[in-house]
């Protein structure tokens, strides 16, 4: 699903109209539902400061509007082959339905996305029992890892901190 969609699909769920959206982004009145359905159509897409910006005003976290090309079965197929590449996922067959597993075993990477999963599985019995409601699922899967208390998550600097950060350190080598 494109970014434009999952931009409309949380507009909608969220009550909003593409006017009220667009200017709480801060595009101008006169123009905000039009700028706005120039991104849901998917004719321009938003840079990472707008998506930050439509992610706040939507309350999700800007990796629920932006994921990977999954629009096509085949797209999806690639993804899938992706993560079994990087994370060991694996296809398997259990009382007659398929199920995708993951190979703890392969690697570290492969050993976080089961905890990953664990943690989302957790949810899901939680909302299957009852003892959650459909919203605070939504909430729990639209905002992670926010919400999430079985691991602890350190925030990662911004590749340009970085970057800055690894140019001064070169810099002040050379000067010693």
């Amino acid at each position: 699903m494109a970014i434009g969609e999952r931009i409309h699909f949380f507009r909608i769920m969220r009550g909003m109209t593409q006017k009220y959206l667009g200017m709480l982004v801060g595009f101008p009145e006169k123009s905000a539902d039009v700028r706005l359905a120039q991104y849901e159509t998917g004719s321009r897409k938003p840079k990472a400061d707008l998506t930050a910006a439509l992610a706040q005003a939507l309350d999700v976290v800007p990796q629920a509007l932006d994921i990977p090309d999954i629009d096509s079965y085949i797209g999806l197929m690639h993804t899938l082959f992706t993560l079994e590449d990087i994370y060991g996922l694996t296809v398997s067959e259990s009382d007659g339905e398929i199920c995708l597993k993951v190979n703890k075993d392969k690697s570290k990477d492969a050993a976080e996305l089961l905890k990953m999963l664990s943690a989302w599985k957790e949810q899901a019995d939680k909302l299957s029992a009852e003892e959650i409601s459909r919203e605070d699922y939504d909430q729990w899967r639209y905002n992670y890892p926010k919400f999430d208390t079985t691991q602890h998550w350190a925030k990662v600097s911004s590749k340009e901190l970085s970057d800055t950060l690894a140019k001064a350190f070169k810099d002040k080598l050379k000067n010693d």
